[in-house]
């Protein structure tokens, strides 16, 4: 897919928790092809000692309105000067990176399993699996209630299951924890969030037989596969998430080791 430099002007920031951030972003002309599971790669400026670009997933693409959907999180300089934009701001933008996730394997009961902010490129997801006829289950999870974010989105698009670690919404514990993985027989599964959470998932996936999909969210510094920073090491050999991904089939990965 064609990769494209963009500046796009801030349409609206909105404080969804006590730390993320929904950025919708818009530009003069038609935005490009996106898929879910990419992501893009967005300068910093006017921020002291960050000079690498910050990778953020594709949280939704807005094609009535001309919009782009990122999710961020604001917890280094960089993340902090994004949500700090305001309508009218202008942000350069590196766009579309990376393989996105697998829609023609979903099968017809897809779970889609997010953490925290890895929530982001599986609504996109959910989005298009709906847009195909196929109703996604959602299992998220968080520190507590306050963290968990945009729940009445998801609902929109099909079930959701909710856990968190203090038990303030949904079940008590982990998401590997819920009753829903025990409940339910899954198609396939799609995951994203903090990689312990995603090495459960896959380990799960693996004892039940289904496959499954991570978004990795190793560090990134050029997003176009020079600079070697967020390398994996895979069944394959050492790959370059953000060229090879970020999505991987985690049964290349050697999590089930």
């Amino acid at each position: 897919m064609r990769k494209h430099l963009l500046d796009l002007t801030i349409k609206a920031t909105q404080q969804l928790s006590r730390q993320h951030f929904l950025l919708r972003l818009t530009s003069p002309t038609p935005l490009p092809d996106m898929l879910p599971g990419q992501f893009v790669e967005l300068r910093i400026d006017n921020t002291p000692g960050v000079m690498l670009r910050r990778p953020i997933s594709i949280h939704n693409i807005d094609r009535e309105n001309n919009e782009l959907w990122l999710l961020v999180a604001a917890v280094g300089s960089g993340t902090r000067w994004l949500c700090s934009l305001g309508r009218g701001d202008t942000v350069n933008c590196l766009l579309s990176l990376g393989n996105g996730f697998s829609l023609d394997k979903s099968g017809e009961h897809p779970l889609l399993v997010g953490g925290g902010v890895g929530v982001a490129p599986l609504y996109l997801l959910g989005s298009k699996l709906k847009d195909n006829g196929i109703e996604p289950t959602f299992l998220l999870g968080a520190r507590t209630a306050q963290d968990l974010i945009q729940i009445d989105m998801f609902r929109g698009l099909g079930t959701v299951h909710l856990t968190t670690e203090d038990g303030s919404a949904g079940e008590r514990g982990f998401v590997t924890q819920h009753s829903a993985l025990s409940d339910a027989a899954y198609s396939f599964i799609y995951t994203c969030g903090p990689k312990p959470m995603m090495v459960a998932v896959a380990r799960y996936a693996h004892l039940a037989g289904v496959q499954c999909e991570a978004s990795l969210e190793n560090m990134m510094a050029c997003g176009l596969g020079a600079c070697l920073c967020c390398v994996e090491k895979t069944r394959h050999g050492n790959l370059c998430v953000c060229k090879d991904g970020p999505v991987f089939n985690t049964e290349s990965l050697m999590w089930n080791d």
